[in-house]
């Protein structure tokens, strides 16, 4: 989405600019202001003629910058030498590290690699007044994992059609438990439905066939 700019009328300055903040939500201090007219009621030959004033706000979106200067201090303080790529995709950041620590960065299961987005997410958009949803990623890991996920919901939806019983899955993210539930939605033989508190919460397979 890059800035935001918009222009706004008013009767006065303080009207059109007041109204171009409430559009962005925002407050003045966020954004940039250029006055392109200034009201006035001179005329032509002493005619009264009101005119409008004119100004031009620019909402500056630094979530790009924000994500790989935090990113960067993150990566110094844990000792990784990183090379941090952040592209705009779609309202998205999607930021990729490659590093030859990537092992690290993952942790068991994603749950390092989780916990460096969720984090980066709650510092890009805390001062951000444009929300982006930050995506992170490293030596392709999450399509790695979704596909071994997507195996895994085959194999044992498949055990729990043969053995007529339910299987349960270890605790997992909310979004690698939606990667269970989308792979099996489509199978009228299956039911698929998760128990359990975060972070204990887990997926149920089972056999309605």
């Amino acid at each position: 989405m890059g800035n935001v700019v918009i222009e706004q009328r008013g009767k006065t300055v303080e009207e059109a600019l007041s109204l171009a903040l409430k559009q962005l939500e925002v407050s003045e201090d966020q954004v940039e202001i250029e006055i392109l007219q200034k009201n006035s009621s001179k005329g032509i030959l002493g005619i009264k003629k009101e005119k409008e004033a004119k100004v031009r706000v620019t909402l500056h979106d630094y979530a790009k910058e924000i994500a790989n200067d935090f990113l960067g201090e993150l990566f110094d303080k844990m000792k990784i030498n990183a090379t941090i790529n952040v592209k705009e995709i779609d309202e998205k950041l999607k930021i990729n590290i490659d590093t030859e620590k990537s092992g690290i960065i993952i942790g068991r299961h994603g749950e390092t690699l989780d916990a460096i987005q969720f984090i980066t997410s709650i510092v890009v958009n805390r001062n951000n007044p444009i929300y982006r949803k930050v995506i992170i990623d490293t030596e392709g890991y999450r399509e790695k994992r979704e596909q071994t996920l997507v195996r895994l919901a085959t194999r044992l939806a498949e055990k729990a059609l043969d053995t007529q019983k339910s299987v349960s899955l270890e605790p997992m993210n909310p979004y690698e438990r939606r990667i269970i539930h989308a792979t099996l939605q489509k199978n009228d033989k299956i039911e698929t439905y998760s128990v359990g508190e975060e972070p204990h919460r887990k997926v149920i397979i089972k056999s309605i066939g």
